[in-house]
């Protein structure tokens, strides 16, 4: 009945260009749109899946709204503690390696065309032997990719429409938009702020932000990113062999995040198959963008074990593969040759200092708003402050901060209804951009603005 009302809405405006139109139906409260210089309306209808997204995708919107101050202030210094982009130079090692490979390029000897769609042979290995030589990863079972977003959304091929998902709450957003546009999830309510069909675990304060799976019901697919993103939470090894256990007991796969291992300083897993049993239960998925400052290079992979079988004894490992020979070409062969130009060992030295900077970073803003009486989780394990402020909206103190002191946050709601009153602040920036968003945070704050009356106690509980 709500297509039927919406393709209703759709055809009229077929015979009525130029028009501005919001749909009162609250599935689609987001649907705003204009239509310029419409000529006419083909007979092919929507995917119905596109259909349930309940916005725009959360960066792109907060990008929009970043566009917008600018416009409406030309002239101030706009401070970005938000995306999550990394800031500082690629170190000289690795773009001199990608430098000499595309230089080749212009050689018979040096010049490759395409090459293996599972990654090239060498840096599979060197992923492999760098983040699993004890764990027993076997480098056929490395899947290089242009990155780990790419790869949720390959996985959601694997996976298909029929499974059933859970997802920390609150969780990175691509998980689910992409369940959405797979088919896998109902519609969204606006009154629970959820979508049908998906299973959120509750991930907070009151319980250590790990899901209480006694209460959490079984599904296909359980998404799970450590540390995450987010809360900056990275789940401890006990932890985790609960997670392996229920993913065993269910017959479920673990779909696991590592993207932001390289932050963990206090020996909690970097990988779900420090796990015994995990190899039975879980995809692990990963990336060069944070760990090697690859957000504009791209560069990823996916760990599929031989191990993992369909209900009827199938290696997963097999579809995978067809999925990849199908939909993908292989990563760029020069940033593969950057890839392992960042696992060598002056790479992984050089790439270190660089990480280095970055909690350096995180330790300068958490310091900062501790000492202002802000509830500060993460910023420990992971690159991101979960900032909570008590009795507000998310966005709305967004707004807030970036009209006030010109800074670009992350609303929490925007990664789940268990976000909601929470600021995701990211510590990747260059350091005089962190110790000027310091100063203006504080002073802001100290005014205490009747927008935040209520100030928790100052803890981190990571």
């Amino acid at each position: 009945m709500v297509s039927l009302k919406f393709f209703s809405l759709a055809s009229s405006l077929c015979s009525s260009p130029s028009k501005t139109v919001k749909s009162s139906h609250s599935f689609f409260y987001s649907l705003d749109f204009e239509l310029k210089k419409l000529g006419g309306c083909t007979k092919l209808t929507r995917n119905v899946n596109l259909e349930k997204l309940k916005n725009s995708y959360l960066f792109p919107e907060i990008s929009r709204r970043e566009l917008e101050h600018v416009a409406k202030y030309p002239n101030v210094r706009l401070i970005s503690l938000g995306t999550g982009d990394t800031t500082e130079p690629i170190p000289k090692k690795i773009t001199t390696d990608m430098s000499n490979f595309a230089h080749a390029l212009s050689t018979v000897e040096g010049y490759r065309g395409y090459g293996l769609e599972q990654g090239d042979e060498a840096l599979r290995k060197a992923i492999a032997n760098t983040f699993y030589g004890h764990l027993h990863v076997k480098s056929n079972e490395v899947f290089v990719s242009d990155g780990a977003q790419s790869d949720i959304s390959r996985l959601q091929v694997l996976l298909g429409s029929g499974v059933t998902i859970a997802v920390q709450d609150p969780t990175f957003p691509a998980y689910i938009d992409s369940s959405v546009i797979i088919g896998q999830t109902g519609y969204f309510h606006e009154a629970t702020k959820k979508y049908q069909n998906v299973v959120y675990m509750p991930c907070g304060p009151t319980n250590s932000f790990f899901p209480d799976l006694a209460v959490t019901p079984r599904t296909d697919v359980i998404f799970f990113c450590s540390p995450n993103n987010p809360t900056g939470y990275v789940a401890s090894k006990k932890q985790l062999h609960q997670l392996v256990d229920f993913a065993k007991t269910n017959g479920s796969i673990i779909i696991f995040d590592s993207a932001y291992a390289a932050f963990i300083e206090d020996g909690s897993p970097r990988s779900i198959y420090e796990i015994p049993g995990a190899r039975e239960v879980a995809i692990e998925i990963s990336s060069f963008s944070k760990f090697a400052g690859f957000t504009g290079v791209r560069l990823g992979w996916t760990i599929i074990p031989d191990e993992l079988l369909y209900s009827n004894g199938f290696p997963i490992i097999n579809d995978f593969h067809r999925i990849v020979t199908t939909s993908f070409n292989g990563a760029s062969n020069i940033a593969q040759a950057g890839g392992l130009a960042c696992l060598s060992s002056v790479g992984l030295k050089e790439i270190g200092s660089v990480i280095n900077y970055y909690k350096e970073n995180r330790k300068i803003l958490m310091e900062t708003l501790v000492s202002l009486g802000l509830t500060v989780y993460g910023g420990v394990n992971a690159p991101y402050l979960w900032v909570h402020f008590k009795g507000s909206k998310s966005w709305d103190v967004f707004a807030e901060i970036l009209e006030n002191t010109h800074i670009i946050t992350v609303p929490g709601s925007g990664f789940g209804p268990g976000g909601e009153e929470y600021l995701r602040i990211s510590g990747f920036g260059r350091r005089d951009d962190i110790v000027e968003a310091s100063k203006r945070l504080q002073s802001f704050f100290t005014t205490r603005t009747k927008h935040f009356p209520l100030f928790s106690s100052p803890s981190n509980n990571n």
